[in-house]
């Protein structure tokens, strides 16, 4: 997939493009993205148009969603879409003051050379969201270009399925809920880092993970899967400010199963996070080592391989 940072590109062969935010990359933004694929002529090329950073952090600093994925973990997610090409371009005043009109004149028809347009059927844009899929719809009609707005997909109950749905059910700890949404399960990456040191000498060495900014599921502590190498390791991981010993950060520490290497400065990938317990002070350190003992009980099931 080729990556750019602006709106320009090669304009000898047309583009088949999704427009849209796509944080998350659930069932109905991969359904986008079949739709744009099979708009795509011979010779064309099919491309997705995002927002490196959420238009909100731009327009109302502190009130943009918490994110689902990294900047990182969605140019991978569309290059899996199969989008060919990827305009990951900053959100900013050059940006923001773009009428609907100048978007799609100057945007969509003279630097994308666009030869078909897919959107969420919600999809607002220009200044002040001055735009809309009818405006696009008509805009597209008068110049010959294809145009798909996709209505929201939904779950085997009925319900729509949306990035913030998804982060309600993170926020709520409710993580099974939420991996049946996307396409694959939940995952926090995070480069191993030197902690305390606290876990080893009680018996349960600990990596502590630098997590990148993204949506991490409430204090507490999980089951999970932890991949390092290429290879599947059960865990306990616990998210908190370790209040059995005052902590005051907010941190994530994973213990794997059957492990036993050094991984400082590496990284390591948790998914399929599974709430356990919540977090609590015991009496004493020999309580907590006990709870401890105990929780492995959530890990009690084969090495992945």
């Amino acid at each position: 997939m080729r990556l750019y940072r602006t709106f320009e590109r090669d304009t000898s062969r047309p583009l088949a493009v999704a427009i849209g935010f796509f944080d998350g990359m659930h069932a109905g933004h991969w359904e986008i993205a079949r739709r744009t694929r099979a708009l795509r002529r011979p010779g064309w090329r099919s491309g997705v148009l995002t927002f490196s950073n959420h238009p909100v952090a731009f327009l109302r600093p502190g009130e943009e969603p918490p994110l689902l994925m990294t900047p990182e973990e969605r140019i991978v997610a569309f290059a899996r879409a199969g989008y060919e090409e990827c305009f990951f371009v900053p959100f900013d005043a050059s940006v923001a003051t773009l009428t609907a009109e100048r978007f799609m004149e100057e945007v969509l028809l003279r630097r994308l050379r666009a030869g078909a347009v897919v959107t969420g059927a919600t999809f607002r844009f220009g200044h002040r969201r001055g735009g809309d899929v009818a405006m696009l719809s008509r805009f597209c009609a008068e110049h010959g270009i294809a145009f798909r707005a996709v209505d929201a997909v939904c779950d085997a109950s009925g319900e729509r399925i949306s990035s913030t749905r998804i982060r309600a059910l993170i926020a709520a700890g409710k993580m099974q809920e939420a991996d049946a949404l996307t396409a694959f399960p939940y995952e926090v990456r995070g480069i191993v880092e030197r902690g305390s040191g606290r876990g080893h000498a009680l018996g349960f060495p600990t990596a502590n993970l630098r997590v990148p900014p993204k949506l991490l599921p409430p204090d507490g502590v999980y089951a999970a899967v932890a991949r390092y190498d290429g290879r599947d390791y059960a865990a306990l991981v616990s998210v908190g400010d370790n209040p059995q010993f005052g902590g005051t950060e907010r941190t994530v520490e994973v213990w794997l199963r059957d492990f036993h290497y050094t991984i400082y400065g590496h990284q390591l990938a948790v998914r399929e996070w599974r709430f356990v317990r919540e977090q609590r002070r015991f009496d004493d350190v020999e309580g907590l080592v006990a709870q401890m003992r105990s929780d492995l009980a959530a890990v009690a099931f084969p090495a992945y391989g």
